[in-house]
């Protein structure tokens, strides 16, 4: 009878040292892109609306801010089947990062959409080389890509996510400062395209024509 060999002294019973080992990271290295990072996306924080700074209002919200309330946006909305609302919470919060660097560009700003995208594709590629490459970098870039191009159902949701945080801020403001922003709500009326983004719309209009009755909002 052939005896059964022992297994050798250096392979564990257990077998794993098939197992490979996971890579080594430059923790250091990483740490440094990632502060170097939000070094720069500190400016998201204090760079203020440029829409809102031309109507006057005091304390106009930050870029971050807008960001920040479209991230909660995507992460209360309803399930909509073929959208990934991981996803959409990840373009939110990413979708005006080149403004870090060339600012919240206007229609008023006299940029042309050709010119104001070549700064911002140009902003976002030196932001993902200072965050060291990688797959991190490669995300970020191909999240604002998509974007920019509606190339997803995810990409028409955050849109509309775009416009439905603007004009629910321009109410917030209309109602605070007693601000006539009514040119916000004109610049968006029709321009949904997603049932998501047409019932919160909708609900933010209703709200404002509400207040308008009531008599706490500047227009009439």
């Amino acid at each position: 009878m052939a005896t059964e060999e022992a297994p050798s002294s250096s392979t564990p019973v257990d077998g794993s040292a098939n197992l490979t080992p996971p890579p080594s990271i430059d923790i250091a290295a990483s740490a440094s892109s990632a502060i170097d990072f939000l070094t720069l996306c500190q400016r998201l924080k204090t760079t203020k609306r440029t829409g809102w700074i031309y109507k006057r209002v005091k304390d106009p919200e930050s870029i971050a801010d807008h960001m920040y309330r479209m991230g909660i946006m995507a992460l209360i909305s309803s399930d909509i089947p073929g959208v990934d609302r991981d996803k959409c919470i990840k373009m939110a919060i990413v979708h005006d990062i080149a403004e870090a660097i060339v600012g919240d560009i206007t229609p008023f700003d006299g940029v042309s959409k050709l010119e104001k995208n070549r700064r911002e594709q140009e902003a976002l590629d030196h932001m993902c080389k200072l965050l060291g490459g990688g797959s991190r970098a490669k995300e970020i870039g191909e999240l604002w890509m998509e974007y920019e191009n509606t190339s997803s159902p995810e990409a028409e949701i955050v849109k509309d996510l775009d416009k439905v945080e603007m004009i629910l801020q321009a109410l917030e403001y209309e109602n605070e400062q007693g601000k006539d922003l009514d040119e916000f709500f004109q610049s968006t009326a029709g321009k949904f395209k997603t049932e998501l983004g047409r019932a919160w719309a909708a609900e933010i209009v209703s709200r404002r024509r509400r207040d308008v009755d009531n008599g706490t909002t500047a227009n009439t």
